[in-house]
């Protein structure tokens, strides 16, 4: 006797004429490939979504950046002239620096009263502070007027998605406009080395900070009072990573199946119940008739 192949087929048919359609079976059929293509629109719009995880953890992300963070600065001073602007920077390194110009511009504000200051540099990954002051200035002015709005404070490259809320620019639109004049404003800021990795590998670094800030008058040892816009800054250990990912098609496809599976399953189960109960009920009413 040859061997039949088709012994291996799990699948057996059921010719139609010994199969029964029902009502039931039909609404139920019906209910269940709804059900179906809701389930896998819902499950291919998380495959097409790019998913961003995030992760903490203790490291110097950008070793490559020899000890220093990039900073864009942006910030206008309406009353006070041009020339009076600086930029002066200090830090545990010994780093003393007054009068930053490079990568800066000085643009006058309300016909020359005033003066919108902008400005890149590098600081190092060391606790320190920069502040914009009169401390440059060839003569320093009777009555300094340090009243600001920053437009701008940003550590390490810009990142622009969408789906990362975090404070890059924590800063932005701070208005002290309506400050006294002659106070000096400390603004304490916690530095988080931040990393964004995209689905390609490549990495983009940059800081998150939160900010603490208070205002008073300061006198210098001669009884003057010279103001300043301090920026007093730490760097926190802790690393914020966030990593675009993707659902792998194994794991999609293994749900899809599941569900397809997994309904017809239950849809099977739930009208054979149903038409077990209808012929039941039927042979209870041919008793009562009989």
């Amino acid at each position: 006797m040859p061997f039949d192949f088709r012994r291996f087929d799990i699948y057996r048919k059921v010719p139609k004429d010994l199969t029964q359609p029902t009502y039931t079976g039909a609404i139920i059929s019906i209910c269940c490939c709804l059900f179906i293509l809701f389930l896998f629109l819902s499950e291919l719009t998380g495959f097409i979504t790019t998913e961003i995880v995030n992760e903490l953890y203790v490291d110097d992300p950008d070793k490559d950046s020899g000890g220093k963070i990039d900073v864009s600065l942006n910030i206008s001073l309406p009353n006070l002239h041009c020339e009076l602007v600086g930029l002066d920077i200090q830090d545990e390194m010994g780093r003393h620096e007054v009068g930053h110009i490079d990568n800066s511009m000085k643009i006058p504000l309300n016909n020359g009263v005033g003066c919108r200051f902008e400005g890149q540099f590098s600081i190092n990954k060391v606790p320190g502070n920069f502040h914009v002051s009169t401390h440059s200035a060839t003569a320093q002015p009777q009555n300094p007027d340090m009243t600001h709005v920053i437009h701008k404070l940003s550590f390490g490259d810009t990142l622009q998605v969408q789906n990362v809320h975090g404070a890059f620019n924590a800063l932005g639109g701070a208005d002290r406009l309506t400050s006294n004049p002659l106070a000096s404003h400390d603004y304490i800021l916690k530095i988080v080395p931040t990393v964004y990795e995209d689905k390609s590998g490549k990495q983009r670094y940059s800081y998150q900070y939160t900010v603490a800030n208070k205002e008073y008058v300061a006198y210098s040892h001669t009884g003057r009072i010279i103001p300043a816009i301090w920026f007093r800054y730490d760097l926190s250990p802790i690393t914020v990573k966030y990593t675009e990912r993707r659902q792998p098609l194994y794991r999609f496809i293994t749900t899809i199946c599941a569900i397809i599976g997994g309904t017809f399953t239950v849809a099977g189960i739930l009208d054979s119940c149903i038409f077990t109960a209808s012929e039941a009920w039927k042979k209870i009413q041919l008793g009562k008739m009989h």
